[in-house]
């Protein structure tokens, strides 16, 4: 079986670097908020090129933390719009949500699956305060028109990073573009921990050190607590692990592109279609997302011949249960894009005659069969 994220195999590359990096968390009897925490902050400020880390929990709360850090500092207030793309994970409206904030979500364009820079201008109001873009999949959702439209209606522009370590837009990596940007860590992801783990980036001064204290129980000084917080930290030995890791996450994303390229080579079959392309450097391939109005077909062929999919994800956000506020929405790109969508292995442990196995396969596959 072709797995689709073998992820015991990736650590293995790592394996002597996160022994060590354990062994060093252990011996130090430290174990929250240490010298790995610091180290690892400084390491990843310096690879996104802001001027501020502050790790957390997950990214969920990375993208509340933010939010919540605006409301306290009067760049935000309960009611206000933020702009969201439909297509995303929940956790990113769930932290808009929980924020006391009202998500506005909007369509992405057809062909990229980002973000569309169009159905941003056209869903700003009055109430609108904020834009929260996705660079989902792995690929920049950032553009000059993104940045300009925020920037003539006077608005926020944050970023979920959470899918897009090491991606970039021009010389600037992702995580560096808006006014703050959440990171996840959550195994899976081109970075990934070995436990949850988040953080956020930023260059204001203000706003990471009212972060760092929301996600220390609202606390900057010992016994002192200045808001009502919450308990959200990287753990020294994820801290630690992710230090060791992040060396790697280049090479590794390199390697996520050439099997990309592979793909988009390769695939031929006129039932699946491919995303565009987006121009270079500005996709690390978290995810590699094919679209066929025979999904659950394709991935049952795969399976069946030895390759593991995935679907991100079956229900959008606005389809939730949790969500009766967004039901009665209408969002046909996005509708599609989720009963349509299936994600193709991409990991960089792949040699390249498992991916093109994959390329055979699919170019072998009638929907009718």
């Amino acid at each position: 079986m072709i797995k689709f994220l073998d992820l015991k195999k990736i650590n293995q590359l790592h394996s002597l670097e996160i022994d060590e990096a354990v062994r060093r968390v252990v011996k130090s009897g430290q174990y929250i908020l240490g010298e790995e925490n610091h180290n690892f902050e400084k390491l990843y400020a310096n690879f996104i090129g802001t001027g501020h880390t502050v790790s957390c929990g997950n990214g969920l709360d990375a993208i509340y933390l933010i939010l919540r850090a605006y409301i306290e500092l009067g760049k935000l207030a309960p009611g206000d719009e933020v702009i969201v793309p439909a297509n995303t994970y929940i956790a990113t409206v769930n932290a808009v949500i929980q924020a006391g904030l009202i998500p506005v979500l909007v369509e992405p364009d057809a062909l990229t699956l980002q973000v569309s820079s169009e159905e941003i201008r056209k869903s700003i109001t009055e109430k609108t305060i904020a834009v929260l873009i996705v660079h989902l999949y792995g690929r920049c959702a950032f553009s000059q028109e993104i940045a300009d439209i925020c920037a003539l209606n006077n608005l926020l522009l944050i970023e979920d990073n959470a899918q897009a370590h090491g991606c970039k837009f021009g010389a600037a990596r992702t995580g560096s573009l808006g006014n703050a940007a959440a990171h996840s860590f959550y195994p899976g992801k081109n970075l990934g921990a070995l436990g949850d783990g988040g953080a956020i980036t930023t260059n204001d001064s203000e706003l990471a050190r009212t972060i760092r204290a929301l996600a220390n129980y609202g606390s900057s000084k010992k016994y002192i607590f200045d808001y009502i917080g919450r308990n959200s930290r990287l753990d020294e030995m994820q801290a630690a692990i992710l230090s060791a890791k992040l060396k790697h996450l280049d090479a590794e994303n390199s390697r996520r592109v050439e099997i990309a390229n592979i793909y988009y080579r390769g695939i031929t079959n006129p039932a699946v279609t491919l995303p565009t392309r987006a121009p270079e450097g500005q996709n690390v391939y978290h995810l590699f997302p094919v679209l066929t109005t025979e999904r659950d077909k394709l991935q049952k062929y795969l399976e069946k011949n030895g390759v593991q999919t995935l679907i991100h994800y079956p229900v959008p956000p606005h389809k939730q249960k949790a969500m009766p506020q967004c039901q009665s929405l209408s969002l046909p790109v996005t509708e599609y894009i989720h009963n349509s969508e299936l994600s193709l292995p991409v990991s960089p442990v792949l040699t390249n005659e498992e991916v093109e196995y994959v390329v055979t396969l699919i170019n072998n596959w009638r929907p009718e069969y």
